[in-house]
């Protein structure tokens, strides 16, 4: 049976919440009204990842445990007061996602099932040119975070030498994510290469610790630098989005120092709200630090090394090698 549907207050409007107590994390039982009231905990800093950015909804109507599904399109009974913007994805067809504005925003997706947001690297305002580049650092098999805390330590000393700011988050999973802000002048494309240029670097300085091979079957017991999470139509979670998984643990935003002291399951539905409210939100101040492109598209053109695979639904694009995996271009 369906319990009575709640209202919360946030940011001067109401949001109803239906069915709040519906479990959505069966291992700790949390639920619904769980989800929201973690939600409404972190808000201002969810909302500053999210504001006036195109954003895919990860709805999890069930919980964790039942289907999911991603919502690129803006849902039918849209709030008017929430605000939507044009993308075109690879295929040139293009939607309107909504773009949060509000903390109530936020509010408003969760009871549609939302656990996960995922932003697209661009403002409504401008929806061809990101302003933030970021770079997933990916444990494969026989390596972990502690793997990925190594190369991210790595990693800051070579941003740095190019005049950028780099800005860890955990990925609610085994690896890390750093943001770093640019000036929006530059295409997916660029963008993309940026990342592919400072992964080939970071590649050769940690001596075969980390890899940029797309193809599963060459990167080994190391990081991936998956360069691909800056193609279009390719999103990461954001700050503070939770994840499906059974301890319910969030994406949260790092200080360098802390890198090694900590666990991904340090961070939670529970435990991140605290935090929260105790340290406010680390990456309040990134997009003050947007800093320029041309010193690591200079480092990417002098490397020589061309471009490497898209993702396999991006259509063929200028300059990609074959995109065939290398044991079956063998044959």
């Amino acid at each position: 049976m369906a319990s009575a549907a709640v209202e919360l207050e946030v940011g001067g409007r109401t949001v109803r919440l239906t069915n709040p107590d519906k479990v959505y994390y069966p291992e700790p039982g949390y639920t619904k009204r769980d989800v929201a009231e973690y939600y409404l905990a972190v808000a201002p800093g969810v909302l500053r990842g999210l504001r006036d950015r195109p954003t895919t909804l990860q709805r999890f109507p069930d919980g964790v445990e039942g289907e999911f599904f991603y919502q690129k399109r803006a849902p039918k009974g849209l709030p008017e007061w929430l605000p939507t913007a044009r993308i075109a994805f690879p295929s040139g067809r293009t939607a309107d996602e909504i773009c949060p504005t509000e903390e109530a925003a936020v509010l408003w997706a969760a009871n549609l099932g939302c656990l996960t947001f995922h932003p697209w690297p661009v403002r409504r305002d401008d929806t061809e040119h990101p302003d933030e580049l970021r770079i997933d650092l990916d444990p494969q098999p026989g390596t972990d975070f502690t793997d990925a805390v190594r190369a991210a330590l790595q990693l800051r000393p070579i941003l740095e030498e190019f005049g950028l700011t780099g800005w860890p988050k955990t990925s609610g999973g085994r690896g890390l994510h750093v943001y770093v802000p640019i000036e929006p002048r530059w295409t997916f494309t660029d963008c993309r290469h940026a990342v592919i240029a400072l992964g080939r670097e970071l590649e050769h300085r940690t001596g075969g610790e980390v890899t940029t091979k797309w193809w599963k079957e060459e990167r080994g017991e190391r990081i991936f630098v998956d360069y691909n999470q800056m193609a279009r139509d390719r999103t990461i979670a954001s700050p503070y989005s939770l994840r499906p998984r059974p301890q319910a643990t969030a994406s949260a935003p790092l200080r360098w120092e802390e890198l090694e002291q900590v666990s991904p399951t340090d961070f939670t539905l529970r435990s991140l709200p605290e935090r929260f409210a105790e340290l406010g939100d680390l990456h309040a101040d990134m997009d003050r630090h947007r800093a320029s492109l041309d010193r690591v598209l200079d480092l990417y053109a002098h490397q020589d090394a061309g471009d490497l695979p898209y993702p396999p639904d991006h259509p063929k694009m200028p300059g990609e090698p074959r995109r065939v995996q290398p044991s079956r271009a063998k044959k």
